[in-house]
């Protein structure tokens, strides 16, 4: 049966709130429950507290105030649908908020597995050899992927045959020139992707080596798609789509049956929907606004 709406609300909000419990420390600070990276890693953010009232303006004030101490990006993330009242005080206290299609796999309309050009798409194995390897090459995608417009190809400096400057669409050699993460991050990946709890995949191609990346994090039944980019040189091949429906498919087959992603627009999320995600509602990113130079 399928799941109504408000349970699918409820169930992401669980999931949102469990998924930093392994790596993190909390604090509730008013209305929000900030989550403290333990050791190296993403930096966390802080979220309405589970049943709690609307955070307020001050609330907003006070976590910021400690995510400065403790020196990590000031940043929220709430569902609007959850706490729709956030989003008025959030601006009102000088935050930027990302609006981001919040979308949902439609299990009956997952697009089939199927070939890409020049490459396929392999999952991560934390006991492989080659696994810190391919973490390292994944995390430089990403950096460089979501660095540049996803309209865009994104660029980086070249010459040509004369000598002069060009700019050029960021590729293999780019990527392999971004620095390696250390020891305890990867150390930390092969924890979480031993545990179940966190799935990769990338886009391999014999001539060139990885050039999409993107992961699922699973909980209590629930997995979200996340982090795929795509190398800019490598754009407009179908490789994020493709890498997202074999994501999603690989969740199902893992015993999951929410599985959802977030797009970054309404162009991203026009794209998840011909692979088999539908609109459910906004999931809010927030950041302190950027003042104008």
């Amino acid at each position: 049966m399928a799941l109504e709406d408000t349970d699918v609300f409820t169930r992401l909000e669980r999931f949102y709130d469990s998924v930093p419990r392994d790596a993190t420390v909390t604090e509730d600070i008013g209305g929000f429950v900030l989550f403290i990276r333990e050791g190296a890693g993403w930096p966390y953010y802080a979220r309405p507290r589970i049943g709690g009232e609307t955070p307020s303006a001050a609330d907003v004030t006070a976590v910021r105030a400690r995510q400065r101490e403790l020196g990590v990006p000031e940043a929220f993330e709430w569902v609007h649908e959850t706490t729709p009242d956030l989003l008025a005080v959030a601006r009102s206290a000088g935050l930027e908020v990302l609006l981001a299609p919040l979308m949902v796999l439609d299990r009956a309309a997952l697009v089939p597995d199927l070939p890409i050009p020049g490459a396929t798409i392999r999952f991560l194995d934390p006991s492989s050899p080659g696994f810190a390897a391919d973490i390292a090459a994944s995390r430089a995608v990403g950096r460089l992927g979501f660095g540049a417009p996803a309209s865009a190809t994104g660029a980086a400096p070249a010459t040509d045959r004369a000598g002069a400057l060009v700019m050029e669409p960021a590729g293999p050699a780019q990527r392999d020139a971004v620095p390696a993460p250390g020891d305890e991050v990867i150390a930390d990946q092969v924890r979480r992707h031993a545990s179940g709890r966190f799935v990769s995949a990338v886009v391999d191609s014999p001539a060139d080596g990885i050039l999409a990346s993107g992961s699922v994090q699973r909980v209590g039944g629930v997995a979200e798609v996340a982090g795929v980019a795509t190398l800019p040189a490598a754009r407009r091949r179908g490789y994020a789509s493709q890498l997202t429906a074999s994501l999603a498919r690989r969740a199902l087959e893992d015993g999951d049956d929410l599985v959802f992603l977030s797009a970054g627009d309404d162009d991203v999320a026009r794209l998840y929907s011909r692979v088999g995600f539908r609109r459910v509602g906004t999931a809010c990113i927030a950041s302190p606004t950027v003042a104008p130079l």
